[in-house]
């Protein structure tokens, strides 16, 4: 049997042949890449600091009084930012009239120690004891204390933020 291997180079020499190369050697670059960036990503997550804790804060104030607090903590957060404060997000319930009365906040600490050193430079701050006063006027308290939830909490291994 007699082979024609000038047809072979012929149709390899083709524009339509060049570019089916072109992108199956894109394809694969895409493919690597992808793979590359989807094992560096989850490394990254796997690295997450342990020692990472969030602080939520819940705020009671008084009825009708929530306007008010946010427009303190809307001054508040540059305090808060210049003393490394990660505050994630200010929050107010929606349509809820169990929490009607409710402010919510979330800060994200590299440790708990850092979040003492942090929160410790806020309250040092010349100008954190002028909003203090303002909030101690419409937190509502109870048996004498001001009606404020705060809790650390630690990033599970599932979550998306750690």
């Amino acid at each position: 049997m007699e082979t024609n291997h000038k047809s072979a180079l012929a149709v390899r020499n083709l524009p339509i042949f060049k570019g089916w190369i072109a992108c199956a050697i894109a394809l694969v670059s895409f493919a690597a890449g992808a793979l590359l960036t989807t094992r560096l990503t989850h490394l990254n997550q796997v690295r997450a600091d342990s020692n990472r804790v969030f602080e939520l804060m819940v705020y009671h104030p008084a009825p009708g009084k929530v306007p008010a607090l946010e427009s303190i903590f809307r001054d508040v957060a540059k305090l808060q930012d210049k003393h490394n404060l990660n505050v994630v997000g200010y929050w107010v319930p929606n349509d809820d009239p169990a929490w009607a009365n409710t402010f919510i906040y979330v800060v994200a600490h590299p440790s708990r120690e850092e979040a003492k050193k942090n929160w410790d430079a806020l309250h040092a701050d010349p100008a954190f004891p002028e909003y203090r006063k303002q909030a101690s006027e419409i937190i509502e308290k109870v048996n004498e204390k001001y009606n404020v939830d705060e809790v650390y909490m630690r990033p599970t291994n599932y979550s998306a933020m750690k």
